[in-house]
């Protein structure tokens, strides 16, 4: 008897062990760390420790299909394939999509879906199309669709306008390749300005049922217009909050902002690690059909770039990580461009919706604390934006920053542009100098909602709206300062335009998770036009 209460404490203490080796520690603060730390723990080999954490966590929530998938990558590298392919078919049982073994990380699973059982599963649950599709970068007259196929394909995208019965869709096609981890960015053109279009999905010529299939070109170019965008950041992946995205479909916006902490990853070092976090979001039913309707533009913060407040310094192939990371994260959206391109690797780009202009900014690329005056953007970054403002025509200008502007958000902290003073005076100065009107500033990075004046001694009153909590557990407080602040749930920002007016306008609104509109502010033309 002594002997078996002896055994019993035993396992129990290794069980702790492998716990805490596993990083069970603060799982239930950051749901989305926990099987992030499997996935490191599977890379360095101890599959044990991933096996223990996920049985454990299990027996708290029997209903995690996660912990399903990772044990069956666990027991994949054990080569226990049976094992391995009863928790797939729990995890698929469950709801989650056989496209997330596929996907893998391939090196992880191919042990697994190069099984005979895996294949007579997989026939079972047929799925093409991995992920997506996703619309990417919209005009009045253009658009773009991402996808990503389970091997190598060609993706041809039917189109035609939405009011038009029979279905006999313009063609545009393209091609998935390995080397760009089974995506494809399909270009579409020849659209009509302001109108909802109907589009279909075929791979290797099979039709592709998918839930959205309807988005909207942007009014003309350069003409006055009324629409709503969407933006946000701190996404980290949390189930019982990614129904955050039919909330934000429920908007129907014709735009949404990812201003950076897009998905978290903090392992610059680990493409794997990457990889997984983008799959997990991209697999999921409600994401899938928000950004199948949805045009979508991205930027990324420390968290998808590098680690926490990360300095990666003015060097483009220095650490050598960054090019890796930047080439990820191309893989991963259809943006209008990527910075500078190959030569100058980067975030930053603009595009237009009617008469607004959008400046999306890359503040980690090139960040570094090294030259006089420390610089957020690098000088490449920096001198893009001066000329595209001083080229910019819209009524409205949104420069869009992945970390606040107002110095009073985080208070202490050299990681916002707090940290980067002489920098942010020389944009606001520039604005000034050359009477640049109607500039609005947004920003993510907060875990809340917040509403900023920033007084200029050389120029109009900016304002900044700032969200990043869509669907993040942790919180930061409200700051004093701020006109308005939210932090009690997940949250979003809305931008209403409306530049057909006299005056014309936009209207800041903070939404929460659940579609409640709890503070609203406008803003006037007016307001941001230098005296004379």
């Amino acid at each position: 008897m002594k002997r078996r209460v002896l055994r019993t404490a035993w396992r129990a203490h290794l069980v702790m062990v492998l716990l805490a080796a596993a990083g069970v520690a603060g799982a239930a603060a950051q749901y989305k760390r926990n099987h992030q730390n499997q996935i490191k723990n599977l890379v360095a080999g101890k599959a044990d420790a991933a096996i223990a954490f996920c049985d454990g966590f299990l027996e708290k929530h029997p209903d995690d299909l996660e912990s399903h998938f990772i044990l069956a990558l666990a027991y994949t590298q054990k080569t226990d394939l049976a094992k391995a392919m009863a928790h797939v078919e729990q995890a698929v049982a469950g709801g989650l999509d056989l496209g997330r073994f596929i996907a893998g990380p391939r090196d992880l699973v191919a042990p697994l879906t190069g099984s005979d059982a895996f294949k007579v599963f997989a026939k079972r649950h047929p799925t093409p199309l991995l992920h997506g599709p996703m619309v990417g970068h919209v005009t009045d007259s253009s658009a773009r669709v991402w996808v990503r196929t389970a091997e190598e394909a060609e993706v041809e995208v039917l189109v035609q306008p939405a009011k038009q019965k029979a279905f006999k869709g313009m063609p545009f096609k393209a091609r998935t390749t390995a080397a760009d981890d089974y995506t494809a960015v399909v270009e579409m053109a020849h659209l009509a300005p302001a109108t909802p279009y109907r589009y279909t999905v075929s791979v290797d010529g099979k039709r592709v049922p998918i839930e959205a299939s309807v988005f909207r070109t942007f009014p003309k170019a350069g003409s006055p217009a009324r629409f709503d965008l969407v933006f946000g950041g701190g996404a980290g992946f949390t189930p019982k909050y990614e129904r955050m995205w039919n909330t934000l479909a429920g908007r129907k916006p014709l735009a949404m902002l990812w201003l950076g902490d897009n998905v978290y990853i903090d392992a610059p070092k680990m493409p794997r690690m990457q990889r997984y976090c983008y799959y997990r979001r991209q697999s999921r039913p409600e994401f899938r059909r928000f950004v199948a309707a949805t045009a979508n533009y991205s930027i990324y913060d420390d968290h998808d770039f590098g680690t926490n407040d990360c300095i990666p310094g003015p060097d483009i192939e220095d650490p050598p990580w960054k090019r890796a990371v930047w080439n990820i994260f191309r893989q991963n959206w259809a943006n209008p461009s990527y910075g500078g391109g190959p030569g100058q690797p980067g975030c930053w780009y603009t595009f237009s919706i009617g008469d607004v202009d959008i400046f999306m900014l890359d503040c980690r690329y090139y960040r570094t604390l090294k030259s006089k005056p420390p610089t957020m953007l690098g000088p490449v970054g920096k001198a893009w934006l001066k000329a595209a403002l001083k080229a910019s025509k819209g009524t409205f200008k949104i420069l869009a920053s992945s970390v606040p502007w107002a110095y009073g958000a985080k208070p202490g902290s050299k990681d916002p542009w707090q940290g980067y003073k002489e920098e942010r005076a020389e944009i606001f100065s520039f604005l000034a100098a050359n009477r640049i009107g109607g500039v609005i500033l947004i920003s993510a990075d907060r875990h809340r909602s917040d509403l900023w004046k920033i007084e200029r001694p050389d120029g109009y009153a900016l304002y900044e709206f700032e969200s990043s909590r869509l669907t993040n557990i942790h919180t930061h407080g409200i700051m004093k300062g701020c006109i308005y602040g939210y932090n009690k749930t997940c949250c979003f920002g809305l931008l209403g335009f409306d530049t057909t007016k006299q005056d014309p306008e936009v209207t800041y609104r903070i939404g929460t998770i659940d579609g409640k509109i709890v503070h609203t502010f406008t803003l006037k033309k007016s307001q941001l036009t230098h005296s004379r």
